[in-house]
């Protein structure tokens, strides 16, 4: 299909341009006439929030960040998820607005490298002593999260850990039934080839098939469509990388805030009484391990090579 959209770009021989149209005001919702077209301005954020809404139970995540012992920082590293993140963390659920990190959307975000992993995400790895450079003195906070320039990747972090995307994914997934999108759990899961089998191990527990596929989001749409292709029904559907993508059949691409709040959704889960020790992120990862067992693996990033080189 990719490659038949591609042939069709290249016999385009002309286009039509509707002249004397006036310019569309974006930042404000509503309808517009161009010719014969009608143009409807949306909040894309409000939709989102909407659809979160119903997957999520949001009264139990207000009530883990009401909680006195929970601190939390999401670093949206000047990408786009910022915007999401106001509304979502702290509008919604009742966030402070000092747990928000780079949550301005910048045009070269703020000259840093927006990619949510332990090298480019420094300042939140600092902040929540995971590097040998101490952001402060103040007790770290119990969870953090960062998202990347166009808001689709996450990281997930805890007080001195770091959870790798192949332990996310597979935790989320064996933790699926706190989350109202997956209702009794998971139904089917799927990983790109090189993500860790830590979620098969999940798989083989809970009775779950995992499918392993080729690199590239597209191939995990076509699990979610499987029963309007002739085959099996495979939703509630969650999919993986190990390039820190997450996501479900609430949509068809991978969800940076989506993970966040299946994270926190966790975290409501495990720690239902206010006044008993709170069950943090290192604590969910041992006990995930002393369950299903723990996957080893490492990914390298080479940057700055030529096409040719890397090929």
């Amino acid at each position: 299909q990719t490659e038949a959209l591609y042939g069709l770009t290249n016999i385009i021989t002309s286009y039509n341009i509707i002249d004397g149209a006036q310019d569309i005001e974006l930042s404000q919702k509503g309808v517009h006439v161009v010719g014969n077209t009608v143009v409807e301005v949306i909040d894309g954020v409000e939709d989102y929030i909407n659809l979160l809404r119903r997957t999520f139970d949001f009264n139990k995540i207000r009530s883990l960040i009401a909680r006195s012992d929970f601190t939390m920082v999401y670093d949206a590293m000047h990408g786009v998820s910022g915007i999401y993140a106001k509304r979502v963390l702290v509008e919604e659920l009742g966030a402070d607005c000092s747990s928000l990190l780079r949550c301005e959307p910048l045009e070269d975000f703020g000259g840093c490298h927006p990619d949510p992993n332990l090298t480019y995400a420094s300042e939140l790895v600092k902040i929540l002593s995971l590097s040998t450079e101490i952001s402060s003195e103040a007790e770290p906070p119990v969870f953090g999260a960062a998202g990347d320039g166009d808001g689709d990747r996450n990281m997930i972090l805890g007080k001195g850990c770091f959870v790798t995307p192949s332990d996310s994914l597979a935790i989320i997934a064996a933790n699926a039934k706190f989350i109202p999108h997956f209702k009794g759990g998971v139904k089917s899961a799927a990983r790109s080839m090189p993500t860790s089998a830590a979620i098969d191990r999940v798989g083989a527990v809970l009775n779950f098939p995992v499918y392993e596929t080729p690199t590239g989001w597209k191939y995990f749409g076509n699990l979610m469509d499987s029963a309007l292709l002739g085959g099996s029904d495979l939703n509630p559907f969650l999919c993986g990388e190990e390039s820190f993508g997450t996501g479900s059949n609430h949509i068809r691409e991978k969800d940076g805030l989506w993970a966040v709040l299946a994270w926190l959704s966790i975290l409501a889960a495990k720690n239902p009484v206010p006044s008993e020790k709170f069950v943090g992120v290192d604590q969910i990862l041992a006990e995930h391990w002393a369950t299903f067992g723990r996957n080893f693996y490492c990914r390298y990033d080479y940057e700055g090579v030529s096409s040719e080189g890397a090929n």
